[in-house]
C-alpha cells in the first residue's frame, strides 16, 4: 500500500491540503469532514484500514482548516457551494478523472449530497454519516430538534481560549467534543491526541473553529433527493444529538434504494474505533 503523504494542490484557484492512501489504480474514495473538520478526524488507521480493501483513499482539509488555504476569522472568502465544487475540483486535481465513491460526514454528507445532484457523472456511491437530508418531500413529518444538551452548547457557547496558548486551544476542542458523543462514551485520550494534531497542522485555528459556521449555502436547493442514482448507505448513530436518528431514517427514504445500517451508541461524530467493524465492511461493500 502506498501512503503519499500530505500534499498541497491547487483546486478552484486556491490551494487545499490532501492526502492519499493505497493504489491510485484501485477505485477512488473520497472522505469529507464535517464543519471545521480538517482531515486529522478520519484517523490514519480508518484510512489504512479502507486502502487495504483495495481503495484508493483520499482525505483532505476543507478551506479553512489544517494546512488549507485560511481566511481571517470572522471573514471567510468563500461561500458552502465553493465547498461543494472543492470535491469536485479535488478529484480533477488528483487525477480522478472517472467516477469516486464519496464519504461524507455531518456537513461533509450534505456536500456528498449536493455533489450527487449537480455532478452525477462523478459519484460511484454514497456513504452519509451523522447527517440529515438536503431536502425532503411534500408531507414528510418535521424532523426532531437537536438535543438540549446540545442546543445549550450554541447558545451560550464558552468563551474563545487564548489561541496562541496550545494546551488551552486543545482543552477548547476536546470540550467542544464533548456534548456531542453517544452512550459509547467519550474517549477523551483519543479525542486529546486528535485535538494536539489538529492545532499542530492547521494555519490559523481560531479562523478554522469560526468561518465554516458563517456561510452562506449559495442558491435554496429545490431538487429532490429522489433523484440522485447512486448507490447509497446511511450510516447514523442511534444516540445523535444533533441530527436525532430519524433524520438519518428519513434520509434513507428520500434516497432511492438507499440502505439504513444504525450505529448503536454512536453520538455526532466521525466514527469512533468501537463501530469500525461495521463502518469499514459497509463502505467496502457499498464502494465496490
Amino acid at each position: 500500500m502506498v501512503d503519499t503523504g500530505d500534499r498541497m494542490v491547487e483546486v478552484n484557484g486556491v490551494k487545499l491540503c490532501a492526502e492519499t492512501f493505497g493504489d491510485p489504480g484501485d477505485p477512488a474514495l473520497l472522505l469529507i469532514s464535517g464543519a471545521t473538520g480538517s482531515m486529522d478526524w478520519w484517523e490514519d488507521e480508518l484510512c489504512h484500514r479502507l486502502a487495504c480493501g483495495e481503495r484508493y483513499v483520499i482525505r483532505y482539509d476543507h478551506r479553512d482548516t489544517g494546512r488549507s488555504v485560511s481566511y481571517p476569522a470572522g471573514a471567510p472568502g468563500y461561500t458552502g457551494t465553493d465547498l461543494v465544487s472543492d470535491a469536485v475540483g479535488l478529484l480533477d486535481a488528483l487525477g480522478v478523472v472517472a467516477r469516486a465513491h464519496l464519504v461524507g460526514v455531518s456537513m461533509g454528507g450534505g456536500i456528498a449530497q449536493q455533489v450527487a445532484l449537480d455532478h452525477p457523472d462523478r459519484v460511484a456511491s454514497l456513504t452519509l454519516i451523522a447527517t440529515s437530508p438536503l431536502s425532503t418531500g411534500p408531507g414528510t413529518p418535521a424532523l426532531p430538534p437537536m438535543a438540549d444538551r446540545v442546543k445549550a452548547l450554541f447558545a451560550d457557547p464558552p468563551p474563545e481560549p487564548d489561541w496562541s496558548d496550545r494546551a488551552a486551544v486543545i482543552d477548547y476542542l476536546v470540550a467542544g467534543e464533548r456534548p456531542f458523543a453517544g452512550s459509547l462514551g467519550f474517549d477523551e485520550a483519543r479525542v486529546r491526541e486528535l485535538a494536539g494534531r489538529v492545532v499542530d497542522r492547521t494555519v490559523d485555528i481560531a479562523a478554522s473553529v469560526t468561518n465554516h459556521w458563517l456561510l452562506g449555502g449559495g442558491e435554496p436547493e429545490h431538487r429532490r433527493l429522489s433523484q440522485i442514482t447512486a448507490p447509497t448507505v446511511v450510516l447514523h448513530g442511534t444516540d445523535d444529538p444533533l441530527f436525532p436518528y430519524p433524520h438519518g431514517e428519513a434520509l434513507a427514504r428520500e434516497i432511492p434504494g438507499a440502505r439504513l445500517v444504525p450505529l448503536p451508541g454512536m453520538g455526532h461524530q466521525f466514527p469512533p474505533r468501537p463501530v469500525w467493524d461495521t463502518v469499514v465492511p459497509t463502505i467496502l461493500a457499498v464502494s465496490m
